[in-house]
This record gives C-alpha cells, sequence and structure tokens, in this order.
C-alpha cells in the first residue's frame, strides 16, 4: 500500500427526493488499500459507491479518482473501475467464458482469449468455463462476477457486499483473491454486513443515515470507541444473559457462539456488574480491562 490518494472526494451529496442519502461525506484511499463500509441497509452505501466510480453524479461535492474529476470526468473514471453489484448481473443463459468473453468486448480489449483464459485460471473456473451461468451456486457466479470486474484489469474495485448468501468457504477464498489484488496495487472498496470480513480490511468507515459517523484505521477503532469487554463462557448462559441485559451499567449485550460479550464505556462499573452477574461462569476482559472470573 502506498501513500498515493487513489480515491480523494469531500462532501458527497446526494438526495432522492426529499430523502438525503449521503450527506457531506469525505473519503480518502491510498493506492493498495481495502477499505470498508458499514452500516445499516438503507445506510447510503451502495449510492457512496456508485458515486466514486462515477456511475452517480452527486449533487454537491468534489474530488478526484484516479485523477480524474468526479462530477466531469465520469467516463474516464468507469474505464478504469470494476464494479461488482449485490445482484448477480451477468448474463444466466450464457456460460461462464461467454460471459467473460462479452465483457471482455464490451471494453474493447486486445488480447481476448488471453484475457479470458487468465481470469478464468485465476478465480478457478477453468473447469466449468462451459457451464452456464444461471446453474452457478452462490459461490460460483461471486467467483464470475470477480473474473468480470477484473478482466480489464482495473486500478479500483468496488464491490457491493459481495459475499452475502455464500458458503464460508467461498467468503474465504475471496478475500484470498482481494488480498492477492491489493498487494499488485489494486485499491478495493467493499461494503459488508460480516464483522469477520469488515476486519480483514485496512480502514473501516461506519456510515448511518447518510453520514459517515466513523472512519479510522481497523486497528485503532477499538481505542476511538473507548469500549471495555469481557467474554463470558459456561453452560446455561441464558439466565446470564438477561441478567446482563437488564444491568443499566452494562450498555451492549450479545451473544457469540457459545459465549456472551459483554460491553460498556466505564470498565470498573461494567467488571462489577459481570463479577455479580455472572457467578459460576466463565469470563475475560479486553485489554482495558483485563481477568478472569470464575
Amino acid at each position: 500500500m502506498s501513500d498515493e490518494l487513489v480515491i480523494d472526494v469531500t462532501g458527497l451529496t446526494k438526495s432522492f427526493g426529499a430523502r438525503k442519502v449521503v450527506d457531506n461525506f469525505d473519503l480518502k484511499v491510498p493506492r493498495g488499500a481495502i477499505y470498508g463500509f458499514l452500516g445499516p441497509n438503507g445506510s447510503g452505501k451502495t449510492t457512496t459507491i456508485r458515486m466514486v466510480c462515477g456511475l452517480l453524479k452527486p449533487e454537491a461535492g468534489q474530488g478526484r479518482v484516479l485523477g480524474f474529476d468526479v462530477l466531469h470526468e465520469s467516463l474516464r473514471i468507469k474505464e478504469r473501475v470494476g464494479y461488482m453489484t449485490q445482484k448477480f448481473s451477468l448474463y444466466e443463459d450464457l456460460s461462464i467464458r461467454e460471459n467473460l468473453e462479452f465483457i471482455a468486448r464490451l471494453y474493447g480489449l486486445d488480447r481476448r482469449k488471453a484475457r479470458v483464459d487468465h481470469a478464468l485460471e485465476d478465480l478457478g473456473l477453468a473447469e466449468r468455463q462451459t457451464q452456464l451461468a444461471g446453474k452457478l451456486s452462490g459461490g460460483w457466479k461471486q467467483r464470475l462476477a470477480l473474473a468480470a470486474c477484473m478482466i480489464h484489469e482495473p486500478e479500483v474495485l468496488l464491490l457491493d457486499e459481495p459475499t452475502a448468501g455464500v458458503d464460508p468457504k467461498a467468503r474465504r477464498d475471496f478475500w484470498d483473491a482481494i488480498r492477492r489484488y491489493a498487494a499488485q496495487g489494486v485499491t478495493t472498496l467493499v461494503s459488508t454486513h460480516y464483522m469477520d470480513e469488515a476486519v480483514q480490511c485496512d480502514s473501516i468507515a461506519y456510515i448511518a443515515y447518510g453520514k459517515k459517523l466513523l472512519d479510522s484505521h481497523t486497528a485503532d477503532i477499538p481505542k476511538q470507541i473507548g469500549l471495555s469487554a469481557w467474554r463470558i463462557e459456561g453452560r446455561p448462559l441464558i439466565d446470564v444473559q438477561h441478567a446482563l441485559e437488564a444491568d443499566p451499567r452494562v450498555e451492549l449485550v450479545a451473544r457469540f457462539g457459545a459465549a456472551i460479550h459483554a460491553c460498556a464505556r466505564e470498565p470498573v462499573p461494567l467488571e462489577a456488574a459481570v463479577r455479580s452477574r455472572a457467578s459460576g461462569a466463565s469470563a475475560c476482559g479486553d485489554q482495558q480491562n483485563r481477568g478472569r472470573l470464575r
């Protein structure tokens, strides 16, 4: 990852009717970075991505992507960006190879056969190249969509919830490919609802109601939020969970598999709550609140 800014936009704003979907959004992304968007449905993630890649024109704001003006040079941006939509958007009645050949023709690429062959090998699609896209599972459709995004060798990759509805192995394979592209200098913006994916990003922005509430390097976010957390294990945990949820000293209780996470901004009252409510269970604190409860 270099210090060169590939995306540098300020004040991006977009409304649909009376609803302001994106409100004064700033974004700076260096080359080769993997930048994650988090936020609830309808928070403005997709609209922001579309403004960055030139598909939507912002009603306010300015900036440059790959050196091109987002307001006046959107066509130049589109040529150099790969955009993977949330919904599979290739032709289901064409084979994997035929879809890639069609996309290569749309971009007017030279060496089309060599490029298609490389895309098939790069994402493990070669053995399935004659299979109809409509017959593929979610994970294989995802691979095909990514191959189509990368066939023209874009400098920026925009991914809108790319792993929604696919199995864990397909998600791991997908992220292996993203990290490989990042090492080659491809800058990636990805929206996701999965926290285990978000922590793989170099930086994360949290968006809600069209506004950016948080924007930081992933490793720095826990300190900025200022939450202390305890992990409580044992069986059964349902009574402990209900007790912690009712305790005013605890701000958040979440279940993760066979454990409960209890969080709050004030570490001392949180520890007291955990010790009093989780008697008989096993609990350990985070870096701000070290300790183990038996």
